[in-house]
């Protein structure tokens, strides 16, 4: 391998050049390209990750405080939800775990063994994540600490997108990526092996690879454009299709959690930084018009808008092959899935690393391009199950769009989940799946199924000593929150200058 061809900017774009350039840069005569053009916008919204990004940051040796001083990030411990199972309702799923596994078995089930006993302690009260989020506080994990709670707190970041761009971009040509600026205006195939041989640019120069990875967005200009890949569309299941975002000032509250709040015909996102609050409206075209959903955006927010409200549409869904001959597809030009679970960077992520893992020689092996495409099905589908679950475990009935989540079929996969849930509580995480159990349970307690029964196994403490446990976990979280530092005294301790939050009057 010579020459690497990354076709687009944006998040994706410098995610894979700066990976590829701390990974692969040193391989003897290889060189890095990435060509975008100041002309074409990215999507940019995706500002909100989940704890991997700490792995890939630490991978590029991205020094955290300058990173969070540098894309006025902030802290995030997990996501609330607000009106998805019934209006005026809400839950946190957190990152991390709740309470103490005991005799083997997830503590989950001691919990249902102390409420069937009649103890009404939610779940939430098990959780460091969300006794800490819901105050405003966050302190980095101790390991060194493993009787603590935050021994097993997850954390993750909300960031400007276009700031983390330009970090990356910094980081990259540090490494020795070269950025050309151009619009792209044609494609040259090799006419035996049918990959892509150059992308001609505007200005008639020609750039020549030997890999290209497509992040190109959603047009897909290699992967679809090019190599002609095709699209699963999941819209029966996720109807959601289109989305209005805007930033505003500062307002209400600043604590370490994206908020998902649910609305008549979707959801809206609320996404605090240092600066400003990201927030969108993704809903079904099929229940509201574009000028309702962004007078419902803009009549939720917590502060005056920054700007005008940017339209969105999309389809959720993957191409149905993410690698075809030279060409790989990362972020949007690979699939979509709507960020309620903050998956978006994610996917990018976890794109790059699978190249790693299968980097190619020019010989381009069928097998190891197969296996790409089938782990790459195989996560959409997964995460796509776990957004489904979201809108089909609720009681709302109150618009169309509601009783048409609550009353779709299921793919197989979700389906199994919930009986084996609904049964007595049991959760299986399938082939290495993003989501643990411990999410899987958030949501499915937060949407209101209820187990049957538990494990058998957690009778074996008394019930005495079952509702005095769960009180010393409940306590000892309740208090180690308490003890944290709030968000923002914690990021002025690493220079971050905030401005003051604007007060509702």
């Amino acid at each position: 391998m010579r020459r690497i061809v990354i076709v687009g900017g944006g998040t994706a774009g410098w995610m894979a050049a700066a990976a590829l350039a701390k990974l692969v840069g040193r391989m003897p005569g290889l060189t890095i390209e990435l060509i975008e053009s100041d002309e074409i916008g990215t999507v940019g919204v995706g500002e909100a990750t989940i704890p991997h990004i700490t792995l890939f940051n630490t991978m590029l040796g991205i020094d955290e405080a300058a990173f969070v001083r540098e894309t006025n990030a902030t802290y995030k411990l997990g996501i609330e939800f607000v009106d998805w199972r019934r209006i005026g309702h809400r839950y946190v799923h957190p990152f991390g775990v709740y309470g103490l596994d005991m005799l083997g078995v997830e503590f989950h089930h001691f919990w249902l063994k102390a409420r069937a006993l009649g103890d009404t302690t939610p779940l939430d009260a098990y959780s460091i994540g969300v006794a800490a989020g819901l105050r405003g506080r966050f302190a980095h994990p101790r390991p060194d600490q493993p009787n603590s709670p935050l021994a097993k707190l997850g954390y993750a970041f909300q960031f400007d997108a276009g700031l983390y761009a330009a970090f990356l971009r910094r980081l990259a040509e540090g490494l020795g990526v070269r950025r050309t600026e151009g619009r792209i205006v044609a494609v040259r195939r090799d006419g035996e092996s049918g990959h892509v041989a150059a992308v001609q640019l505007e200005s008639g120069a020609a750039i020549e690879g030997d890999l290209f990875v497509d992040c190109s967005g959603f047009r897909g200009l290699l992967i679809e454009g090019a190599m002609g890949a095709t699209f699963h569309d999941w819209t029966h299941w996720l109807p959601c299709d289109r989305a209005v975002a805007v930033p505003c000032a500062l307002g209400g509250d600043r604590v370490p959690l994206t908020r998902a709040t649910a609305r008549a015909a979707g959801w809206q996102w609320r996404i605090p930084l240092q600066h400003r609050i990201g927030n969108g409206y993704v809903y079904a075209s099929e229940h509201l018009s574009d000028d309702e959903a962004a007078a419902t955006l803009l009549a939720n927010l917590d502060a005056p808008p920054l700007a005008e409200p940017r339209p969105l549409r999309f389809r959720a869904g993957h191409r149905d092959r993410a690698w075809i001959g030279n060409v790989v597809a990362l972020g949007l030009a690979g699939g979509f899935l709507e960020p309620l679970e903050s998956t978006s960077i994610h996917l990018i992520q976890s794109g790059i690393a699978r190249l790693m893992a299968l980097f190619p020689s020019r010989g381009f092996d069928a097998r190891e391009i197969d296996r790409f495409n089938r782990d790459t099905a195989q996560e959409y589908a997964d995460i796509r199950d776990f957004l489904i679950l979201h809108y089909k475990a609720t009681e709302r009935d109150d618009t169309a769009f509601w009783r048409r989540c609550r009353d779709l079929e299921p793919p197989e996969g979700l389906r199994e989940k919930l009986a084996m849930f609904r049964g007595n509580g049991r959760i299986f995480r399938e082939h290495q799946e993003l989501f643990p159990e411990a999410s899987w349970l958030a949501v499915m307690n937060g949407q209101g199924i209820e187990p049957a029964g538990y494990h058998p196994i957690a009778d074996l403490l008394s019930d005495a000593e079952t509702l005095d446990r769960l009180k010393h976990i409940a306590q000892v979280i309740d208090e180690t929150a308490a003890a944290m530092p709030l968000q923002d005294d914690y990021l002025r301790q690493i220079g971050c200058a905030l401005p003051p939050l604007r007060q509702a009057s």
